[in-house]
């Protein structure tokens, strides 16, 4: 079956299992999928039901699409994501974004949990993510293109949408949120980085480190989708630290920093 034909399939079943027709998508996080828990008339739909979605096995990572309102404006939820790490190609991984598109989403808000490698930052810090530096040499659109979806060589001049960043900045300022400005390096995982990688990643200009976000990026951007991205930064990276790294030290402080994070998101969507 052809790729399209596979969308085509995956559009049907949810639109025929939900009377949301948003235009603003979101994908949360290790950690951070508090936000789902404030959705207004919540349908909640696995992604093994759904054609032809991947499969993903990550701790932290509830594998559900959520459809529902936040400050009154229909929102579709990705309450989990999928890793390049976990086996998976690229196409499946950001497979859920092609279904997003073709349900309507204009808008995506990307989060993630990761590696601080500033050393002026700190650990429980959110970073509004104004670049990335993919240090994966897959990319998400190599092979045929359909020009139905978008065109062969994308412009990638602004990843995150500047007017998006603009929005996100005003809605901190507002309501005092404090957050931090920074560039976003992909690495696939699943160990975490060196202590020379990290000098690696820090002499091209990183300021934090993560195994996600990257992918779905490219694809939005692809798709014509105007994407924010915000990490939340849950520890030193590798050489900056003490002690070695676990992924329940990851979850623990992204839920510390989850309400935090939500109160933004809420202040951005109310603003759209």
């Amino acid at each position: 079956m052809e790729f399209y034909e596979m969308l085509m399939e995956s559009k049907s079943y949810l639109e025929e299992h939900t009377s949301y027709r948003p235009e603003l998508g979101m994908i949360l996080g290790s950690g951070l999928g508090n936000i789902g828990e404030l959705l207004e008339e919540k349908q909640i739909i696995n992604y093994a039901d759904i054609p032809h979605f991947p499969k993903g096995n990550v701790a932290g990572h509830k594998g559900n699409f959520l459809f529902g309102k936040l400050k009154g404006k229909q929102v579709c939820i990705m309450q989990g994501r999928f890793h390049y790490f976990e086996g998976l190609s690229m196409k499946e991984i950001t497979y859920p974004i092609y279904v997003m598109k073709q349900l309507g989403i204009k808008n995506l808000i990307v989060t993630n949990a990761c590696g601080c490698i500033n050393t002026n930052f700190k650990v429980g810090d959110l970073m509004l993510i104004e670049d990335f530096v993919s240090l994966v040499s897959v990319n998400p659109l190599i092979g045929a293109n359909d020009d139905r979806l978008g065109p062969r060589f994308p412009d990638m001049s602004q990843p995150f949408s500047f007017s998006f960043m603009d929005l996100a900045k005003k809605c901190a300022y507002a309501n005092n949120i404090s957050f931090r400005e920074g560039v976003y390096a992909f690495f696939q995982g699943p160990y975490y980085e060196t202590r020379a990688e990290i000098r690696a990643i820090r002499t091209l200009g990183a300021d934090a480190v993560g195994m996600s976000t990257v992918q779905e990026t490219i694809v939005a951007n692809y798709l014509g989708m105007k994407v924010l991205g915000i990490a939340c930064l849950t520890n030193m990276a590798t050489g900056l630290r003490v002690g070695n790294h676990s992924h329940e030290e990851v979850l623990q402080i992204a839920n510390q920093s989850s309400e935090k994070l939500s109160t933004w998101l809420l202040h951005i969507i109310e603003e759209l």
